[in-house]
């Protein structure tokens, strides 16, 4: 395979919409980014940041290092959560304007990346808010300059016009997608990631699988979508339970998190559908169920809905995590059950029932589903009539094990 013959320590560029420096030492390259800033007349930068993983895993002595070196000023918001919310926009925004940051640099996982791309347009539009923006009571055309240090494999917002922000008084987890929140530059260093646990390190990775199904299976999926597919499935097959076994190990944290952003590109061309749209509403309801747990739980029963109306499409990019599919549409239940196979091999074994929910709370979420801002955009695009009675169904078979 290809792999044996890349030297993970040589720093590549990789270029798609944004400018991405990807390898191990890839931090380092945040030298270049500050001086181009500075050249363009940037003085002052808001660093968005969740509270400890900017400084636990080294990243911020370089980023400290760099802005000093060329004369930029700087705030921190250390204050972003898992599933970001609106509020904690609005106040990094205010934070920010009163700094008079010119631009951002957000430093993390997609929390602080989709917090920090949301500050960057609200710099723009100094008389909107968060909740406006997120309600889609807008659409921003401009953004302030956006670099991305990404700490964890598998939301891919490091290249791509995403972001995401729940709404608390209202149980709303919207996306966004807009051409000016790409990232200018983004770093993409495996060395950064080698202190995610267990389940970060499952969880992020299961999040690049489930962008991928989506976005190869979408009713605007294209052959690049299903081609970004087979590479992200096959890449997290071999090199998930090797960072499992070695969580310091960075050769396999490479491969996952080039995964990782070959499933953010695939999902910025061919989007998302049911599984994302069908997570949005448990993590708005509960905050603290991980964004790639919640997919999880539901992918099985996604598969199920969806293989008979994308058999042979499945069956292809599937192949390293449920073998022997032949691509056809009876083979439904068959593909759903290796699926969740491979979930509980790698360690994976909550469905939603362990998780807190139950029967009486599938019709909240079917209606959060069909009332949150944009999330009828992606179940527009599922291959499939998107019917209350589809989603409550893959949220009732959601609860509990297939294979018992």
């Amino acid at each position: 395979m290809w792999e044996k013959d890349v030297n993970i320590n040589e720093i590549k560029e990789i270029r798609v919409k944004t400018n991405v420096y990807f390898g191990v030492g890839a931090i380092t390259k945040i030298e270049d980014i500050a001086k181009d800033l500075k050249t363009k007349g940037i003085d002052k930068v808001v660093v968005v940041s969740g509270r400890n993983a900017y400084k636990s895993t080294g990243a911020w002595d370089y980023v400290e290092k760099a802005l000093n070196n060329n004369g930029i000023g700087y705030i921190n918001y250390a204050k972003v959560t898992p599933n970001p919310t609106t509020d904690a926009i609005n106040e990094a925004t205010s934070e920010a304007k009163a700094f008079g940051a010119k631009a951002v640099i957000a430093i993390g996982g997609g929390s602080p990346i989709d917090t920090g791309k949301s500050v960057a347009i609200l710099l723009e539009y100094p008389d909107k808010t968060a909740e406006e923006l997120y309600e889609l009571k807008f659409s921003p055309e401009k953004a302030a300059p956006i670099v991305a240090i990404n700490l964890t494999h598998g939301t891919g917002t490091e290249v791509n016009r995403f972001a995401v922000a729940t709404l608390l008084s209202k149980d709303f987890k919207p996306a966004i997608a807009y051409d000016c929140i790409y990232p200018s530059y983004s770093i993409d260093d495996p060395q950064l990631m080698t202190k995610l646990s267990k389940n970060q390190t499952l969880y992020t990775s299961i999040d690049a699988i489930n962008h991928v199904v989506e976005a190869a299976t979408s009713t605007v999926a294209s052959p690049y979508a299903i081609t970004l597919a087979k590479e992200t499935i096959r890449l997290v097959a071999k090199y998930l339970p090797k960072a499992i076994a070695n969580l310091e190990d960075p050769e396999p944290r490479y491969y996952l998190l080039y995964a990782s952003l070959l499933g953010g590109v695939g999902f910025d061309n061919g989007l998302l559908h049911y599984t994302h749209a069908l997570e949005h509403p448990l993590s708005a309801v509960k905050p603290e169920l991980s964004h790639g747990l919640g997919l999880a739980m539901l992918l099985p029963a996604v598969i199920r809905a969806i293989y008979p109306d994308r058999a042979a499409t499945l069956a292809d990019i599937l192949e390293p995590i449920a073998p022997g599919l032949n691509g056809t549409p009876d083979e439904a239940e068959k593909a759903a059950g290796l699926v969740e196979k491979w979930l509980f091999e790698v360690g994976v074994t909550q469905k939603l029932k362990d998780d807190g929910f139950c029967e009486g709370d599938v019709d909240k979420l079917v209606n959060l589903c069909f009332t949150t801002p944009s999330l009828d955009g992606l179940l527009g695009i599922a291959p499939n009539a998107a019917t209350k009675e589809r989603v409550k169904q893959i949220y009732e078979e959601s609860m509990t094990p297939y294979n018992k």
